[in-house]
């Protein structure tokens, strides 16, 4: 009677397999599924499905003979496919079918007794004249027996379980010391997987190859092989990569091979499907019978490729009846069998290879599979949202690839793998795709040792996973908000969104970098002295925000506007753009990479010259580095684009500035060298900072080779008065051009741009109109508007300004949390002579230690320290010394007296030992002696330039130091950001790893998240576009996560954040710390089978503790060292993740 209905004793993939092949021939199909695989994807594929072995572990259900059997009666099935594993090759379960009248689609229960066992199955094959590998009969329980037996075949050996496959208590033994130890582990497992632990050893070639055969038998007689597959590629004995035919084959040796097998399969009389596997000798191609597998392979689509025969429906025909050679049977003659092509299969697993092949599990949360010509899939529970669980064997899906020839079908295979997106779970694809790109492989050297003998396989190109990341930050920042902006005013709801202006393109890229490219930068600064009209620096994108937003101001909304400078304001003589402050606030607390900011500026302004700011010998840092760090700071810097150099020293120590100044020559860039201004030049009471100190200090930077003098008001200082006569005499005693930087804290830098303007000065500084004003430099399109229509007309564009301020001012409204309070001008600056990029930021310190109410105390006694210290340049990091010494006398309620008092003590910020200590240099006129002696405690100050003190760093060992850290090569720009700030730049690669470049998310979603709802296009890169909606999310669970919902490019992905308000109440298991022998953690993700230990129990290296079950394996834990349990943290039944701490030593 034909089959109408067929149950499948088995789960997942091969089920899944089987159930179409059933659906094709129009029959009805019923799954069986355990507990843990409730939601597993082939209960869903079959007609229906029937819980198995209540009550038993995940793999002992599928185990349970009489459970198959109840539902194939209570369902109607009138066969029974095994697929492949569990009770495939179980004798007794084909009895128990016959017994109840069930077809098993398989062999006949004695042909599987006498090849099931390996042992018998070899007896036969030498009685058939097929080559054997020496081996033992099946091993006593007695060792010593064992040992006898081993040493009669010779090692090494090869210890395989008699009964069952897929590499279950399989082990290389390589000598006598391994032996009892591996023996009784791979009974142990065998027994687990498949309820017998009968075991033998059998010799071990060292360079093989596995063939293995297929063939098809039927109830009349009939036997054909499907020619043979490749299986080589192996770990832990399990099958990787599998290929067909086998590509190394000679047509004589090919047909000696399949003759083999055909002669051993008649000699068991053999039904259905079944693989005569053979080890082949690389070097000899001898071949030798290792055992036959009386089931369907995994690997049986390679062979359906290239013979076009399916190899399920020909098991379900020939059980029917149907004769071999006939059309019903599917199978044609053996002389009509023909090989088509080249197939290669790769196993897609949730085993990551970075982590010892640790399997994973968890919520694919979004997957993408490869499809196209010549791809064929063979999935199991493998699609987003699906939920691998720590049970079963980590297939995710097999991925089968024909093509004519061997090459074609690698060169498809990679791109199918390449082709696929699976996250939320660690795969292999990256390690299938070095396997079948290797040089080995694609040659056909490789031996079943390949894996274990090829390091280079595990070099894996780290994978981008941007979207997931940006989704992680996303979510999380939606969750729990960001550090910086929690409890500070907001944007408004309706606030406008910043947009670009557009300004037709321009005809020609001429501008003031065309000037510099083309005649160098002495060309540039005699350019300048030529030019009639004022010059204008345009400093939004670095000191106005640092200035006014705390330098947060992020490179999505700095880069984008940088083609509307070019192309609306080409007459622009330089965006300072860099350096300064920015540099390290945008790693630190922006997580961007500031050359990445500096290339797209450079790029959308390709005509306007960029400008750095340069803290001589601090780099951009806030301390002395040795000379060739300094050096290859600027090399970098003038490589990645910056043209001029603005550089200044904290105390206008030229000595200190040499250096920086030095290199920025050698890298033919402009050198902007600084005379920075403090005090008030026409007061007779302030004579140290005169009109002689400033025209001395000028011509001593000409001397040192500056190209260009920058005067820098970092304070906002000058007077129109003093801006006048300092220029109209630096314009006769120097032959420098001279460029104004200054600050608008007083309300009155207008009057002093337009004194200096009058007195000749070439270039000056000044700030888009919406972030001008206050601590930022005067505004741009107002002195533009006043020097129209005069001799120095700088010939911008008003309407260009005004539209590039319109963008600028909905930009600012973004950053409402970092503005300062400032209304207005503050003629308090002429008492307390803050730099204006201070000043906003000593208002935030003073504010958090709460003396915000007594802010002009701080002012008055921010002056009263500068004049302790015998009234010095203050300008980043001196001014830090001043500020952090005036907060510390308010807070603590000390006045001047008391520090100048040599009998009273006095608690010193660090700053300012190291300002006595001569660590910033040597400001004018030498240190207060008495206080530095105070101060410094019997400390000896440094004399010399701080920078000579130092030893050059080796800057190769400091690459390979933090090349090792981050994992990935570290380029030169990178290393120099290393250098500069070791931590920060440490912290901000960790950063970017987790939440990836959050560089490309709108200002708006940085800090604020998303709103359910929301949708969002974000550019990752050219021509690449994320579509993201924010759907909402769950409630926060037992361990403290929160699930996120969105969709991405239309597809659902999940994010699992940590509440962090909540996270004190979580609690998990302990980690075991790496390195260290007396913790004891777990290799892998499983559940704690047995327990051989006790806590106070004496233990010795190697002794077993316990055994974890995980993916159809058990694995044996074994104590690193001699010692006693002090801590048990496991029982069995347990559930570990990976690295949990299951014993402590001691």
């Amino acid at each position: 009677m034909p089959i109408k209905k067929i149950l499948v004793a088995n789960r997942s993939e091969i089920a899944i397999r089987v159930f179409r092949a059933a659906n094709e021939l129009g029959l009805k199909t019923v799954a069986a599924y355990a507990e843990e695989d409730k939601l597993a994807l082939h209960r869903f594929k079959a007609d229906e499905a029937y819980l198995i072995g209540k009550g038993k572990g995940p793999v002992e259900a599928y185990l349970q003979i009489e459970e198959y059997i109840r539902i194939a009666r209570i369902s109607g099935a009138d066969a029974i496919h095994p697929g492949y594993g569990l009770l495939s090759e179980s004798p007794e379960f084909v009895d128990a079918c016959e017994d109840a009248g069930i077809i098993f689609i398989g062999p006949r229960s004695q042909t599987m007794r006498d090849l099931g066992n390996k042992v018998a199955a070899r007896n036969m094959a030498i009685k058939a004249d097929v080559p054997v590998v020496p081996a033992t009969d099946a091993l006593p329980d007695d060792m010593d027996a064992v040992k006898k037996m081993a040493a009669e075949i010779g090692y090494p050996l090869m210890l395989k379980a008699s009964w069952g496959g897929g590499g279950r208590g399989m082990r290389r033994i390589m000598d006598e010391s391994t032996l009892v130890a591996e023996v009784s582990e791979g009974k142990r497992e065998a027994k687990a997987a498949f309820g017998k632990d009968e075991m033998y050893l059998e010799k071990l070639i060292e360079r093989a190859r596995h063939v293995e055969v297929q063939l098809i038998g039927d109830d009349h007689g009939n036997l054909v092989h499907l020619f043979e597959r490749d299986c080589s590629v192996q770990r832990r004995n399990q099958k990787v990569v599998e290929r067909a035919p086998a590509p190394y084959l000679s047509d004589a040796v090919r047909k000696s091979l399949t003759d083999a097998a055909v002669r051993l399969g008649q000699a068991a009389n053999y039904r259905g499907a079944g693989t005569v596997e053979f080890l082949m000798d690389a070097d000899t191609d001898e071949f030798y019978f290792i055992e036959v597998n009386p089931r369907i392979q995994v690997e049986h689509t390679v062979t359906e490729e290239v013979t076009g025969i399916d190899i399920v429906k020909a098991q379900i025909h020939l059980l029917d009846g149907a004769v071999i050679g006939t059309p019903e049977s599917g199978v044609p003659r053996q002389e009509d069998i023909k090989l088509n092509g080249n197939a290669i299969q790769c196993r897609v697993t949730t085993e990551d290879p970075e982590q010892n092949f640790i399997p994973d599990y968890g919520r694919i949360t979004a997957y993408r599979g490869a499809t196209g010509f010549g791809v064929r899939l063979d999935g199991g529970t493998a699609y987003s949202g699906a939920v691998i669980t720590r049970y079963y064997d980590p297939l995710l899906e097999k991925v089968t690839c024909w093509a004519p020839s061997a090459e074609e079908a690698i060169a498809r295979m990679h791109r199918a793998l390449r082709e696929f997106r699976i996250r939320g779970v660690a795969t292999n694809l990256a390690f299938l795709e070095n396997i079948i790109t290797h040089a080995d492989f694609v040659e056909n050297r490789y031996t079943t040792r390949f894996i274990d003998t090829t390091p280079d396989l595990f070099n894996f190109k780290p994978r981008k996973d941007r979207a997931t990341k940006l989704l992680s930050y996303i979510a999380d920042v939606t969750v729990n908000g960001h550090p910086e902006v929690r409890d500070r005013p907001r944007p408004p709801e309706d606030a406008a969104a910043p947009i670009v202006p557009e300004f037709a393109a321009l005809s020609v890229i001429e501008g003031s970098r065309q000037v510099l490219d083309r005649d160098g930068p002495k060309g540039l600064a005699k350019w300048m002295k030529d030019q009639k009209r004022v010059l204008f620096t345009d400093t939004t994108m670095r000191d106005a925000h640092q200035s006014l937003l705390a330098t947060r101001m992020r490179s999505f909304d700095i880069t984008r506007i940088a083609q509307a400078y070019s192309r609306g304001l080409p007459n622009l003589f330089s965006l300072e753009c860099w350096g300064g402050a920015t540099f390290d606030v945008s790693m630190r607390f922006l997580n961007e990479d500031p050359w990445e900011r500096l290339r797209q500026v450079r790029e959308g302004a390709p005509n306007i010259l960029t400008q750095m700011l340069l803290r001589g010998s601090n780099g951009v840092g806030y301390t002395n580095y040795p000379d060739n760090v300094v050096k290859f700071f600027v090399k970098q810097a003038a490589e990645g684009g910056v043209d001029i150099f603005r550089v200044f020293d904290c105390l206008n120590w030229v000595e200190n500035m040499r250096v920086s100044m030095d290199a920025v020559i050698e890298a033919d860039k402009v050198c902007e060298g600084v005379v920075c201004y403090t005090g008030d030049m026409l007061d007779p009471d302030r004579a140290k900072y005169d009109l002689k100190y400033y025209v001395a200090l000028a011509k001593e930077l000409e001397a040192v080779g500056a190209h260009v003098l920058g005067l820098k008001d970092m304070a906002g200082l000058m007077k129109p008065a003093a801006a006048r006569k300092l220029i109209a005499t630096l314009k006769e005693e120097i032959g420098l051009p001279i460029h104004l930087h200054t600050h608008d804290t007083s309300g009155a830098a207008a009057a002093t741009v337009l004194a200096a303007v009058d007195a000749g000065v070439d270039a000056v500084d000044a700030a888009m109109d919406a972030l001008s004003g206050t601590t930022s430099q005067p505004t741009l399109g107002s002195l533009v508007a006043a020097t129209a229509d005069t001799d120095r007309d700088p010939g911008l564009d008003a309407k260009a300004i005004r539209q590039i301020s319109f963008y600028w001012e909905a930009v600012r409204t973004q950053y409402r949390a970092f503005e300062s309070d400032l209304k207005g001008g503050a003629s308090e600056v002429y008492l307390h002579e803050m730099p204006g990029g201070q000043f906003t930021n000593l208002k935030e310190q003073a504010r958090s230690l709460g003396l915000e109410t007594r802010w002009h105390e701080v002012a008055q006694t921010y002056a009263d320290v500068n004049q302790m210290f015998g009234d010095i340049v203050k300008v980043t990091p001196s001014s830090k010394v001043v500020g952090d010494m005036a907060l510390a006398m308010v807070s603590a309620g000390i006045t001047r007296a008391d520090v100048e008092n040599p009998d009273k003590d006095i608690a010193f910020p660090d700053s300012v030992v190291g300002f006595f200590a001569g660590d910033l240099g040597q400001p004018p006129g030498g240190f207060p002696e008495k206080l530095q002696k105070k101060v410094l405690k019997g400390k000896t100050a440094l004399t010399e330039r701080p920078g000579s003190y130092l030893k050059d760093v080796d800057l190769e060992a400091e690459r390979a130091k933090i090349t090792e850290e981050v994992g990935h090569p570290v380029d030169d720009y990178r290393l120099a950001s290393y250098l500069m700030y070791p931590k920060v730049y440490s912290d901000f690669e960790k950063t970017q790893e987790m939440y990836g470049p959050t560089e490309v998310l709108p200002t708006p979603v940085y800090f604020y998240g998303l709103q359910e709802g929301d949708e969002l296009l974000v550019d990752i890169e050219k021509g690449k576009t994320l579509v993201v909606t924010y759907q909402g999310r769950a409630p926060t669970n037992e361990k403290g996560e929160v699930r996120c919902f969105f969709d991405l490019n239309g597809q659902p992905r999940t994010i699992t954040v940590p509440d962090r308000l909540k996270a004190g109440d979580v609690v998990v298991r302990a980690k075991a710390a790496a390195g260290d022998p007396k913790q004891v953690g777990a290799p892998m993700p499983g559940v704690i089978s047995t327990l051989a230990v006790k806590q106070g129990q004496a233990v010795k290296a190697g002794d077993v503790l316990c055994s974890i079950e995980a993916m159809k394996m058990e694995t044996a834990i074994h104590a690193e060292t001699d010692g006693t349990v002090a801590e048990l943290l496991i029982k069995p039944g347990d559930q570990i993740d990976a690295k949990d701490l299951l014993v402590r030593l001691e």
